[in-house]
């Protein structure tokens, strides 16, 4: 006579591999699972979209089970604020000089806001407390400003005077091609349609960078003298 063993006894695997469709256990949940969805919220239905009732039907979970990981909305958006910190080139700092490390953050941090634009008016005033890498990105760029000479007291104004620039000029990237175009006024504003249709696009191929690349030398070129000011004074 032969035995089954316990083994007999289990439910087949289901085909694939795969367990079967439906609502994800509450386990299966995590910040990083919630930080994706939520973007992708916002990228299909804009910031208003993004609401707790709203994300947990994305993830197909109970609203309820957001707040195991989550106290409320705001620590969704230090969620996002983080991950999109991350992803800002701060290497240059310790290794470049100073105007370079900062050409080299600034168009970093304006590609990567250029993507998420919607984000920017609630980021832009969005506390760091509890945002582990936004704040290691403003270690980062604090210590190169110190090692290249900066008065400590004016290192935020002048990151946040950048960051004013970034900011702007990420939403410009999304700006229509035309926005400028005077149409059938273009008669009776000539000075400004005449300078629309020449302007300078240098290297850049695009009006938006072109213009990022003006303003953030001419920053750099100020900055600079304000750093030469400071140390001679």
């Amino acid at each position: 006579m032969t035995t089954r063993s316990a083994r007999d006894d289990a439910p087949a695997p289901p085909p694939n591999g795969h367990r079967p469709a439906g609502r994800p256990t509450e386990k299966l949940l995590s910040k990083e699972l919630m930080t994706t969805a939520a973007l992708g919220l916002i990228e299909t239905r804009g910031y208003e979209g993004l609401t707790m009732s709203g994300l947990a039907r994305s993830l197909g979970v109970a609203p309820s089970a957001l707040y195991n990981h989550v106290a409320s909305k705001h620590d969704v958006l230090l969620l996002l604020q983080d991950h999109l910190m991350a992803r800002v080139d701060v290497a240059a700092f310790s290794e470049l000089p100073w105007p370079d490390a900062v050409r080299r953050w600034a168009w970093s941090y304006r590609d990567v806001f250029t993507h998420h634009a919607p984000l920017i008016p609630v980021i832009a005033v969005l506390p760091v407390t509890g945002a582990p890498h936004t704040l290691a990105m403003y270690e980062a760029v604090a210590a190169g400003f110190l090692r290249a000479g900066w008065p400590e007291p004016q290192v935020v104004p002048a990151i946040v005077a950048l960051e004013s620039f970034i900011f702007g000029s990420a939403f410009d990237v999304t700006a229509p091609a035309d926005i400028f175009e005077s149409g059938e006024l273009a008669a009776a504003n000539p000075v400004f349609t005449s300078a629309v249709r020449t302007q300078d696009l240098s290297d850049t191929g695009s009006a938006a960078d072109a213009a990022f690349q003006l303003g953030l030398e001419a920053l750099i070129a100020g900055l600079q003298a304000q750093l030469k000011a400071a140390q001679s004074a």
